[in-house]
């Protein structure tokens, strides 16, 4: 009788264990398919279509650094979410004493470039509204000089400044930097391919 119950319970087991993989392998199988048919399926937006990250700031954003910091507050309060995803205007991440110092410090044609200025850590942050094609131009290597001069005089031992062009479908791209003290050209530079 105690191997009829065993067989018994054997059975149960392996119908059980059958139930299970088959279950297993449907679940699969539909993730599966779902895994292949949810991009085909899935509709996507119309070429040229704006999504958020892509519409344009208002031109009011565009106010070079030497407008007075209130209009420019006012302007950034507006499109916070706009002015700090593309740094095109003065935002709440501004370094103030850095725009502050850069205002006072210079008024020529390279300082109307500048639409922003933000540090973090030792690292100095200079967007301007020049084309991703101005790769060290005069102009994004004299702003980079400027930027090394100001963090010097901020007592920085390891500067490092970026200076970035307006923002374009490639964010804000470096046209001019620093990456530490055995770095003082402000150049650009590539690797050379191997």
């Amino acid at each position: 009788m105690s191997s009829r119950l065993a067989r018994s319970r054997a059975r149960r087991r392996k119908r059980r264990a059958r139930a299970q993989v088959a279950a297993l392998g449907v679940t699969i199988a539909a993730g599966g398919a779902f895994a292949v048919a949810g991009p085909i399926l899935h509709v996507a937006d119309p070429p040229g279509a704006a999504t958020t990250a892509a519409v344009a700031a208002p031109a009011s954003t565009e106010a070079p650094i030497e407008a007075p910091i209130e209009a420019a507050a006012e302007t950034t309060a507006k499109s916070a979410g706009t002015s700090a995803a593309k740094a095109s205007g003065l935002s709440k991440f501004t370094d103030k004493k850095a725009a502050a110092y850069f205002k006072s410090r210079w008024k020529d044609g390279t300082a109307k470039r500048v639409r922003d200025i933000r540090t973090t850590g030792r690292y100095l942050r200079i967007y301007t509204n020049l084309p991703e094609n101005a790769g060290n131009s005069k102009t994004a290597i004299t702003l980079c000089k400027r930027g090394l001069e100001y963090l010097e005089e901020q007592g920085e031992r390891n500067p490092v400044v970026f200076v970035q062009a307006k923002h374009g479908g490639n964010g804000n791209p470096v046209l001019a930097n620093v990456l530490g003290p055995d770095d003082a050209d402000c150049r650009v530079t590539h690797p050379e391919p191997q």
